[in-house]
Formats: C-alpha cells, sequence, structure tokens
C-alpha cells in the first residue's frame, strides 16, 4: 500500500466526497477528460479498441489453449534469471524494496499459475445434479488493473493469469514511480502470448500514466482491481464500475501463553522483512502476555532485531509521521540501517529490523499504526486471554480493521476464540503472516497479491482476489423434486395450525407449482 499523506476523509483531489450519482460521476469524467492530455486521451481510446478486438479472439478459445497462454506468459516473467532482472529494475526505479526477498515474489507467481490450472473456466465450470445446476464460465470482459509501486512486476503478473485463465483483456495502469518496471513486465508477457499466436492486445499498458488517467480507465472497464492506497480505492468504488480494492493492513502477531516463543519471533522477523515491510501484512504489532514479554523482547534480538531505546524511539516517531498523525512517504520501505539514519542514530549493519517497545493503543499513539516499513512495536497485554484479545479488538480500531492478523498459540480454544471474534478477513496460525496469508505451498489460503478487507475495510468481499472474481457465471437450472418442508418444520414452535383454516399454506404463484 501506498501511505496516506492527507487526511483519510479526504479522496483523491483532496475534497470531500461521497458515493456519485450517475450524473455525478459523468460530470466527473467530463472533467477529468478536459484535464487530461490529448495525448492521453488518445491513448486511452486506442487501448480500449484493441482490447476490444482481443476480447473477441480470447474469448472463443478453449481451456487447453487459455492454460497454455496462461503457462507462456508466467514463464516470461517468472523465471528466475527475467524476474531477477524485473526486480532489480523495479528497486532502482522506486527506490523501495528489497533485493532477496522481493525476488521470492516470483514464487507467488508460481502459485497463482497453479491455483488457475486447477480449476475449469471455459465452458461448464460445476455441476450439481442434486440441484439441477450447470454452471458455465463467461469472461468478465476489460479489467483496469492499477498496479503499485510497490509490486511493480508481482502485480501484474499475478493479474494477467487471472485473466487470461477467464478469458479477459487488461489494460495495466502503473505506478509512475516504477512505470518503466510495469512496462518490461508487460512487454514480456505480451512478446509471450504472440509467441504462441494469440493476441499482444489481451494485455496492454497505459504508458502516459497519472491520476486522471487511472481514474478515466477505471470508469472506462468492466471490471476495476485496485491495489493501492485508500484514496485510490475509494476512487474505484466511486467509478462507476464493479471493483474489488484492498482495505488498510495493519498485521498483528497476538501470543498466548502456549505460544512458541522462539518460533513465533522467528515467523515475526520474516514477515516484517518480507520487501522491507512494505506489504500490508508485514507484522506491524506484536501482543504478548506479560509473563511472556522479556522473553519475547529477547526472542526478537536473537533472530536479528535491533531494540530501540525510548530515546531512539522518540527521534523514529518524528520521522514517520507527521504532527496530525499521518504516515510520511520517506521512511516507507527502507532497511533498518537507512530508517535508523533517518531518525539520527545508527545500527549493526547485521541488524533485520528494529523493535520498540509499544506506548499504547489509540489513536494518539502512533507506534500502533501501520508502518509499512522494517519496525515493529511490541506490546504486553495483562489479565487473562480474553483480556488480551480485548486489547486486539482496540488496536484495529486503530487501523487494519479487515484485513490480517495472526495467532501464535497450541490451544485449539483459543483459536476458535481468536477466530470468532478478531474482525479480519484472514487470521494465519503460527505462520508468518506475510508470507501465508496471500497463499502459500504449506497452507490452503488462495493464491493472489490482492486481498479483500470485507465492510470492516470498505471492501465487497473478504477473501482473497482469485480467478472466480475474474469472471461472469451463467447459472442454467433444469427442476427438481419438489424440495418444499413442511410448515411445521420450517417454522419450529411458532407455527400454529390455528392460525391456518384453510390448512397448510399453499403456493399459487405458476412458477413455484410447477412440477
Amino acid at each position: 500500500m501506498v501511505p496516506r499523506t492527507t487526511p483519510p476523509a479526504r479522496d483523491l483531489d483532496g475534497e470531500t466526497k461521497s458515493r456519485p450519482t450517475e450524473r455525478g460521476n459523468k460530470v466527473a469524467q467530463d472533467k477529468t477528460r478536459k484535464e487530461m492530455t490529448p495525448e492521453q486521451i488518445q491513448e486511452l481510446d486506442d487501448l480500449f479498441i484493441r482490447a476490444r478486438a482481443a476480447l473477441t479472439v480470447i474469448e472463443a478459445y478453449d481451456q487447453a489453449r487459455v492454460d497454455r497462454l496462461c503457462q507462456a506468459v508466467a514463464w516470461a516473467v517468472a523465471n528466475t534469471t527475467t524476474f531477477h532482472r524485473l526486480v532489480e529494475m523495479g528497486i532502482e526505479e522506486s527506490g523501495l524494496g528489497d533485493y532477496a526477498s522481493r525476488m521470492n515474489k516470483r514464487m507467488k507467481i508460481r502459485g497463482v499459475l497453479r491455483d488457475a490450472l486447477r480449476q475449469p473456466s471455459v465452458g461448464i465450470i460445476a455441476e450439481e445434479p442434486e440441484k439441477g445446476l450447470v454452471k458455465y464460465g463467461k469472461p468478465a470482459g476489460i479489467i483496469g488493473c492499477i498496479v503499485p509501486t510497490t509490486n511493480p512486476d508481482l502485480t501484474p503478473a499475478g493479474n494477467a493469469i487471472y485473466a487470461i485463465k477467464a478469458r479477459d483483456a487488461v489494460i495495466f495502469s502503473p505506478h509512475p514511480r516504477s512505470r518503466q518496471t510495469t512496462f518490461e513486465t508487460v512487454r514480456l508477457m505480451r512478446q509471450a502470448l504472440e509467441a504462441e499466436g494469440a493476441p499482444a492486445d489481451i494485455l496492454q499498458c497505459i504508458t502516459r500514466p497519472s491520476l486522471l488517467v487511472s481514474q478515466e480507465l477505471m470508469r472506462r472497464a468492466d471490471l476495476i482491481i485496485a491495489t493501492g492506497g485508500q484514496a485510490l480505492v475509494r476512487q474505484a468504488y466511486s467509478s462507476g464500475k464493479p471493483a474489488y480494492g484492498v482495505g488498510a493492513g495493519n498485521a498483528t502477531e497476538f501470543l498466548d501463553e502456549t505460544a512458541d516463543i522462539k518460533t513465533t519471533a522467528l515467523n515475526c522477523m520474516l514477515s516484517k522483512t518480507s520487501d522491507f515491510g512494505s506489504g500490508c501484512s508485514a507484522d506491524g504489532n506484536v501482543l504478548v502476555p506479560r509473563s511472556k514479554y522479556p522473553e519475547m523482547l529477547d526472542a526478537l534480538a536473537e533472530v536479528g532485531g535491533y531494540r530501540a531505546s525510548e530515546a531512539e524511539r522518540a527521534a523514529l516517531d518524528k520521522v514517520m509521521w507527521d504532527a496530525e498523525g499521518h504516515r510520511l512517504a520517506d521512511t516507507v520501505a527502507i532497511s533498518p540501517q537507512k530508517l535508523a539514519e533517518a531518525a539520527g542514530f545508527s545500527i549493526p549493519e547485521e541488524a533485520k529490523f528494529i523493535f520498540v517497545e509499544g506506548d499504547g493503543i489509540g489513536n494518539e499513539h502512533n507506534f500502533c499504526k501501520e508502518k509499512l516499513t522494517t519496525l515493529m512495536a511490541v506490546h504486553p497485554y495483562d489479565g487473562s486471554f480474553e483480556d488480551g484479545v480485548e486489547l486486539a479488538l482496540r488496536l484495529y480500531e486503530v487501523g487494519g480493521k479487515g484485513h490480517s492478523c495472526g495467532i501464535a498459540s497450541n490451544d485449539d480454544a483459543h483459536i476458535d476464540y481468536f477466530g470468532r471474534k478478531m474482525p479480519v478477513s484472514r487470521i494465519m496460525v503460527n505462520q508468518p503472516n506475510s508470507r501465508a496469508n496471500a497463499g502459500a505451498f504449506n497452507n490452503g489460503m488462495p493464491m493472489t497479491s490482492s486481498m479483500g478487507c470485507g465492510t470492516w475495510g470498505g471492501n465487497i468481499i473478504s477473501e482473497n482476489v482469485t480467478l472466480k472474481h475474474y469472471m461472469n457465471t451463467t447459472w442454467v437450472s433444469r427442476k427438481i423434486p419438489t424440495d418444499r418442508p413442511s410448515d411445521a418444520e420450517l417454522f419450529g414452535d411458532f407455527y400454529d395450525p390455528a392460525l391456518e383454516p384453510d390448512g397448510e399454506a399453499k403456493p399459487t404463484d405458476a412458477a413455484v407449482t410447477i412440477n
């Protein structure tokens, strides 16, 4: 995610807005087109013409054909040699990210490909004979994909695989700060399509990206997949088109008394250090029982954490948040050494991340908020396990509601309680959040680079965005034997036959009486 630099109540242009009406959306569109350059308008016009033409071709492909195309585009960018080049290019261009951990994201592309290949998308995709139902997969159309600066290569690749599998066309809008990397990623995938005799225009990329162009793309597309800051996601939902967005993250690891401290510390390190903590799923907070607190602090230090002093914590606060508590962009996704340097102190070269002792839970306490860099806060909790969960609930009221959290526990009853109480869409048990919640080869989470956060996070879905979200589905229904329970069965103790003087209610509508 991209950090906010403006108050969260304001939209992309800084004005407070509600969801527009159809007329309001047309006015906004006309305003945007007037402010775009003629070259930008012409490019979008051309992109959509070519995308529609490509769509008519790919929607006629059979399952074997689209599966092979998925493999072709995935290999074009996910082979180690090519992805190495793309990662280096992206880090150099944006100034964000860590080479070693970003290279691991090529495995995510493999995971998305695995999940895509294992599911049907052409013709009949599901049958339920007992219900008389047959479901057919259909393309969603032209997808407008907004690419974040932190994933200029992974996001286009993952979206392309699912889109091709669903027989869609995609127009990518790259982040200006990492556009060359996205251009190159899309170019390689287009090249792979051409080599297979398919239209390269199934995948296209805007070459003159801007905020206005992204807004116009979203208004024209059939479906939007938006990964980025909350202002961008709100704009996607305001476009008048169906959209999948991502809520704000603030991943927290919660420990109970049964947690394996050393293993949990290792998982926290793995999650926090992935791509310099740039992801919404990177552990930002750790909640620990008071009795385990000293042990956890020591364990975090043993796995490479630098424990900041109170003075250093105060210095970090000043370079990470402004006076109103909004996250400052200059210290996002940087190494712990650079983060310390920005705050005016130095740490050992071997340090992998910085951790501070939390100074409280609430909007007035910055260190319990989303950090988006190589720093985490550790907070003790007093009392029972249930008391700790209440503290976790308070933390998610500050930020990250709907996204993710983890629990370190060997108590199934605790895990069940946590699962029932926490207002998040995914909970990882004894796993590193950022390496697990978007899918891993050792868990059953669907592979993705986009994660819905439900109504808690202002999103329409509370699950990982995967193949089914890139498709339309046609349901074909045949008659089945009547499946109508008696009123006594339906209403239970509330059923009173005295209120039905003519006997049990009988359907009168022809649509429901047909046998």
